[in-house]
């Protein structure tokens, strides 16, 4: 088992501007966080796994998150490298771990963004549809779902790429904008929707029992994955050892009180068997006979949602250009663009890559093993804290997990127990993705790999 020299990743960095601050930060992952999970899967996960108790779902997936982000923190900071768990893992448990950590996470970030920017056209369609412009159905479905092919998801997630391409100093006031947006419409719909709360429709709060409720929490999770993508921008951070931490705790911390917020008056004014629909908030102002509003929100949703694919489209090139520096991937998809610093080529692969998902395939199926694949890296992030610990006593950290081992002990239980919880048919597609890895790996990161 080869473990990569640690001092070889500490230092990768300095030369890099740093254009991040701690607001971008915290709206990145903000941003990431609240996409579809709030705008698509509370209602969804209401009607048809916890129903009001949705609420206790989306505060389990928190915890379980804030134990992993506390456990990212001090990784990030101590090896501030945009490879995330693919970094830590080789550091600490060997190449073949290292590959397959990383070659986890790009299957993870490029279905999740498929899955976002195929939901995006059903929210653009949906507002569409209400001005009167309808959309032929064979270019906004794919072959899939008997149409020729997903149009507009194509064209968002190139041109999101296209955006990338042109530098982080450009793209965050651009996510930054759309991420207040995303804030806006939220806050609309809360105070809009407060003022038709009816308790009874909270009775039973439960029904679907306490499975219901971890059930809920698997599936939820999903909607947390967003910090992770913070833990790969640690070379684009000023002060990465102060701003990072207090990002990714602020951005978890903002995105769950929103989720329960929104939990509560959703199913408060409308009963949790009725909210089986994508579009939940949307259907619940139509319900109440507010349908401007309803279309603000729509709108607002179509712009909101960009900031996912954002996020997950950088994050996605950041672990591609980082494998690409340790041999894993062709050297190429790590060479930095002179004027703006950025993968270019590993954004394109990535892009083209997501923009074929995204229009060509049943995506839906396939990112069900987005929460298998998230969780066996942070369970690994979790052991990686103690073994990094035990193997590098010497290392200066920045942030250390408060109670000694017992927080990422705690992390990698909760971990394994959500993965219990979940279908066996994400656990096929996930083994498929890491068949295909395999594959990868013997015939050409094997012989590669840089030590």
């Amino acid at each position: 088992m080869r473990r990569k020299p640690i001092e070889d990743l500490i230092n990768v960095s300095q030369d890099k501007p740093k254009t991040l601050g701690l607001f971008d930060l915290t709206i990145m992952g903000i941003g990431a966080i609240i996409g579809t999970g709030i705008l698509v899967l509370t209602g969804i996960v209401a009607a048809t796994d916890a129903g009001p108790g949705v609420v206790f779902s989306f505060l389990i997936a928190a915890l379980a998150s804030a134990l992993i982000g506390l456990c990212y923190s001090e990784l990030t900071t101590t090896i501030p490298s945009s490879g995330s768990a693919y970094v830590y893992s080789w550091i600490t448990m060997g190449e073949q771990i290292a590959f397959f950590s990383g070659w986890t996470l790009l299957g993870v970030y490029i279905t999740t963004t498929a899955t976002v920017a195929t939901g995006w056209t059903g929210y653009v369609t949906s507002f569409l549809k209400e001005v009167n412009i309808f959309l032929p159905e064979s270019l906004v479905q794919s072959p899939f779902n008997g149409g020729l092919i997903n149009l507009p998801a194509v064209i968002v997630v190139l041109l999101i790429t296209l955006l990338l391409t042109r530098g982080m100093s450009e793209s965050k006031v651009v996510n930054d904008v759309l991420v207040l947006v995303k804030i806006g419409i939220i806050l609309l719909f809360v105070v809009v929707g407060a003022f038709h709360v009816r308790t009874s429709n909270w009775k039973p709060f439960l029904p679907f029992g306490v499975k219901g409720i971890f059930t809920g929490a698997s599936t939820v999770f999903f909607s947390f994955l967003g910090f992770d993508a913070l833990a790969t921008s640690a070379e684009d951070c000023k002060k990465v050892q102060r701003n990072l931490p207090i990002a990714i705790i602020a951005s978890l911390t903002i995105s769950t009180i929103l989720y329960i917020i929104v939990s509560l008056v959703m199913t408060g004014d409308v009963k949790y068997n009725l909210l089986n629909v994508p579009e939940a908030m949307s259907f619940v102002l139509i319900t109440l006979k507010h349908p401007i509003v309803a279309e603000i929100v729509s709108f607002g949703a179509i712009l909101g949602i960009l900031a996912v694919i954002l996020a997950f489209i950088y994050a996605s090139s950041n672990i591609a250009m980082s494998m690409s520096r340790g041999g894993f991937l062709p050297a190429r998809f790590s060479k930095l663009n002179s004027k703006t610093q950025t993968p270019n080529e590993a954004l394109w692969i990535i892009g083209i890559i997501t923009a074929t998902c995204s229009g060509l395939l049943d995506i839906k199926k396939l990112a069900t093993f987005a929460n298998v694949g998230s969780l066996c890296i942070f369970f690994l992030i979790s052991v990686a804290v103690l073994l990094l610990r035990k193997q590098h006593p010497e290392l200066k950290r920045a942030f250390r997990v408060p109670f000694g081992s017992i927080i990422p002990t705690l992390s990698a239980l909760v971990c394994i127990l959500l993965l219990f919880n979940l279908p066996g048919s994400a656990w096929l597609n996930y083994l498929g993705w890491l068949a295909i890895g395999v594959i990868l790996y013997f015939a050409y990161s094997k012989s590669h790999v840089i030590y």
